[in-house]
């Protein structure tokens, strides 16, 4: 029943949170600027470049370009150094692969850093990867997990893409799109997706043919999408995706987000206990 998991990436795989903060804190006061932890963590989950123009914005004098590049090449740095990996993650991604669950990374971040993790993880977790540098409308917009989708074989409806600004993905495969061809559900926190999430974009379920997008729905519900930042939280659940927050390792309250469930540790989760989730959110909806 469960048919991927896909993978945001800071704060959910990695606790690399520290790093970015401590590389924009850095470039900061070099070059005149201010920044803190906190305003980092507003800044979570979304792309480098956004972030870049908001450090411009409190006084770092620096081009977007350059500070977008310094901070890439800092984390990246650090992330070669050591991968901060969360504690318990490894163990679900090898649970997923002997389970034969295909995962996909989904992440903001740039193309090096999303090779790199992936060329981190247990041997064989992840089948591709969607990253800040493809040719997609970013999180929130439900676009990066449409693309995720796709690479684990679900075929997501024209109108779907259209209605989400994908037009440059029609006609085209996954694999031009992409890089590269807590607690069990017994004691988790149930959140707000549930029966009232509509997949992608409700507006476009007028056009798709009804058994075609009722498909499509079916079939994202069976992909696990885990995300801690509000952002992500929002694009993965507007995908379909069954979505659960990893609130553990974020500086920020995503209680009110749309997701079907949250946890704040790895303990105990497995391929078996997210197949669970996958059976729960498909008996809602």
């Amino acid at each position: 029943m469960l048919k991927a998991v896909l993978w945001d990436m800071d704060g959910t795989l990695i606790d690399s949170e520290p790093y970015w903060h401590q590389v924009e804190m850095g470039i900061a006061s070099e070059h005149g600027g201010y920044w803190s932890e906190d305003i980092g963590w507003t800044c979570s989950g979304k792309p480098v470049p956004q972030v870049a123009q908001k450090m411009v914005d409190n006084g770092t004098k620096l081009p977007v370009s350059e500070i977008q590049r310094l901070m890439i090449e800092g984390v990246a740095r650090k992330e070669a150094e050591h991968m901060p990996w969360i504690e318990g993650v490894e163990d679900v991604l090898r649970s997923l692969v002997a389970a034969g669950i295909p995962s996909v990374l989904v992440t903001a971040s740039p193309r090096r850093m999303a090779e790199n993790l992936v060329r981190q993880a247990p041997e064989g977790a992840f089948v591709g990867y969607v990253c800040g540098e493809d040719d997609l409308p970013k999180k929130p917009n439900p676009a990066p997990y449409l693309a995720a989708a796709e690479v684990v074989g679900i075929e997501v409806p024209r109108e779907i893409l259209v209605a989400n600004g994908m037009t440059n993905q029609l006609g085209s495969s996954a694999n031009d799109r992409t890089g590269v061809s807590s607690q069990a559900p017994d004691s988790d926190s149930l959140g707000n997706q549930g029966n009232r999430n509509v997949p992608a974009s409700e507006h476009s379920a007028e056009f798709a043919d009804d058994t075609q997008l009722a498909i499509f729905r079916h079939e994202m519900a069976r992909c696990v999408a885990l995300e801690d930042s509000m952002t992500g939280i929002e694009s993965a659940a507007a995908s379909g995706a069954t979505t659960i927050a990893q609130t553990g390792f974020i500086g920020t309250d995503t209680s009110a987000g749309p997701q079907f469930a949250s946890i704040n540790s790895y303990d105990n989760l497995t391929a078996e206990s997210l197949e669970r989730y996958v059976e729960r959110r498909l008996a809602a909806i």
